[in-house]
C-alpha cells in the first residue's frame, strides 16, 4: 500500500506561480508519480508524469508552464506551476502506480484556485 499526502494548494492571481507537493510512504519503490487535476464541470486529467527512470510527460496544456519534479529517494513529487491562467482552476490530484499499473493509488486532492 502506498499513501499519498499533498499540500501547496491555494489562490492566486492570473500570471502567478504555487508549487504542489505529494509526500508517499508504504512501498514507495519503482513507482510512478503523477499529477492530475478535475477542473468544475469537468473530467479528471492528467497534468505531468514522471517514472522512477526520470521521463516526464506533460499535457499540451501546461508544457512550458508546469514543471514535474521527484525528491531523489523518489518519495516525494512536486508540481511547479508557473504563469497560471483561469483555466488551471481544478483540484488536483497526486496519482502514483506500480509498473504497468497493477497498483494505483490517489492522494486527497488540493484545490488550486487562479483567478483573472
Amino acid at each position: 500500500q502506498v499513501q499519498l499526502v499533498e499540500s501547496g494548494g491555494g489562490s492566486v492571481q492570473a500570471g502567478g506561480s504555487l508549487r504542489l507537493s505529494c509526500k508517499a510512504s508504504g512501498m514507495t519503490f519503482g513507482l510512478t508519480m503523477a499529477w492530475y487535476r478535475q477542473g468544475p464541470g469537468k473530467q479528471r486529467e492528467l497534468v505531468a508524469e514522471m517514472t522512477s527512470d526520470g521521463v516526464r510527460t506533460y499535457a499540451d496544456s501546461v508544457k512550458g508552464r508546469f514543471t514535474i519534479s521527484r525528491d531523489a529517494a523518489s518519495t516525494s513529487a512536486y508540481l511547479e506551476m508557473n504563469s497560471l491562467e483561469p483555466e488551471d482552476t481544478a483540484v488536483y490530484y497526486c496519482f502514483a502506480c506500480t509498473s504497468a499499473r497493477t497498483w494505483t493509488f490517489w492522494g486527497q486532492g488540493t484545490q488550486v484556485t487562479v483567478s483573472s
